[in-house]
Formats: structure tokens, sequence, C-alpha cells
């Protein structure tokens, strides 16, 4: 499946395993990412593709994106997360 602009991964690689993020926008072989409380808008993360976990959930983003709002987004995959492990 093909990243695209808004679609919610789930690292699985590196400091930040298990944590769900928004994808900003995707170059080559790399994401820009972003989860609005510890990679907020202003410094997202560049990660490559090969370690992140594609859902099938996609959000349209705006450019004035807020990290509030990204942060109220992600709550329910962090959520269930917890509900599972």
């Amino acid at each position: 499946m093909e990243l695209v602009k808004g679609q919610i991964v789930r690292s699985i690689a590196g400091h930040d395993k298990g944590d769900f993020f928004i994808v900003t926008n995707v170059d080559g072989a790399f994401a820009t990412i972003c989860d609005g409380k510890h990679r907020p808008v202003e410094r997202q993360k560049k990660k490559k593709l090969i370690h992140l976990a594609v859902t099938t959930v996609i959000v349209t983003m705006s450019s004035n994106q807020t990290n509030r709002e990204i942060k109220k987004l992600l709550r329910q995959f962090k959520e269930n997360k917890n509900m599972i492990s």
C-alpha cells in the first residue's frame, strides 16, 4: 500500500516504536510524520518507509493543522493500543 498525506501510521522501529503518527509528506523512501506532542508540527520527523506500519485510515489534512487537533485524532489509536497490550 502506498503512503499518502494524512494517513495514520505506526512506528515499528526506533525509540518511538509503537507510537502512532500522521504522515504530512512523502518523499521517495522517506515520510515526514508528526504526532502533535513529542513530534509537533513545528519539529516533524523524517522516517524511512520501511520503519512504518501503514493503517487504512486517512484523515484530511489542512495546511493550518494544529498540534491539538493532531493529538485529538491520534488519541483513539493510542487508547485502542493500550487495550490490546
